[in-house]
Parts: structure tokens; C-alpha cells; sequence
């Protein structure tokens, strides 16, 4: 094979590789700039609406709810009325409900997001 034949097998290649790189960066740019509004108009009343309902689900009455639960929960499993798998699935149903926040926050930084 001389080194004609040999050059003109890799230059389609190279062609090739370049253009998927450059189509590769040309969508990151698009993605980039479509991420940068992260609050599209109009999303005030929904956001408003949203805090209220994890204010509401997260407040005062709702963690006095939760620890009366994870009592009674713990209550039943030491007489044995529930078995050990139900009583863990509540109390760490809590856990998960009330620590939403830091779980998102750790799943982020993990993920590079920030």
C-alpha cells in the first residue's frame, strides 16, 4: 500500500472526528445558554405557591406530627406490635421528607452542579 492510498483512508476519518467535535461543541454552547435563565417568566405565582406548600409540609406542625410518629413508631416495635421493616420505613421516611433539602444539595455537589 504506498502512501497515497494510506492518506486517503485517514483524511475522511479525520473529517468525520472533526465535524462530530465541533457539532458536539455547538450543542454544549446551546444547552449552556439555555440553562442560564433559570426562572422563566410568569413562574413568580407557582414559586410563591410551591414555598408555601414546603412551609406548610415542613412548618412547626408537621415536625410535631413527624416526632409524635417516629415515637410511636419506636413505641410499637420495642412491645412488638409492628414488625422491625415497617417501623424502620417510617422513621426513615421521615428522615427523607425532612432532609430533602440537604439530600438535593449533596446530589448536586456530587454531580458538579454546584
Amino acid at each position: 500500500m504506498n502512501e497515497r492510498t494510506s492518506l486517503a483512508r485517514t483524511t475522511p476519518r479525520i473529517a468525520i472526528a472533526a465535524a462530530l467535535a465541533l457539532a458536539e461543541a455547538m450543542g454544549a454552547g446551546g444547552a449552556r445558554a439555555q440553562s442560564v435563565q433559570l426562572d422563566p417568566a410568569g413562574s413568580n405565582v407557582i414559586l410563591t405557591a410551591v414555598s408555601w406548600l414546603q412551609g406548610t409540609l415542613l412548618g412547626n406542625v408537621a415536625t410535631a406530627l413527624a416526632v409524635i410518629a417516629v415515637g410511636a413508631t419506636g413505641l410499637l416495635m420495642l412491645t412488638g406490635r409492628i414488625d422491625w421493616r415497617r417501623g424502620a420505613t417510617v422513621i426513615l421516611g421521615c428522615f427523607i421528607v425532612f432532609g430533602a433539602a440537604a439530600i438535593v444539595a449533596g446530589i448536586r455537589s456530587v454531580a458538579g452542579g454546584g
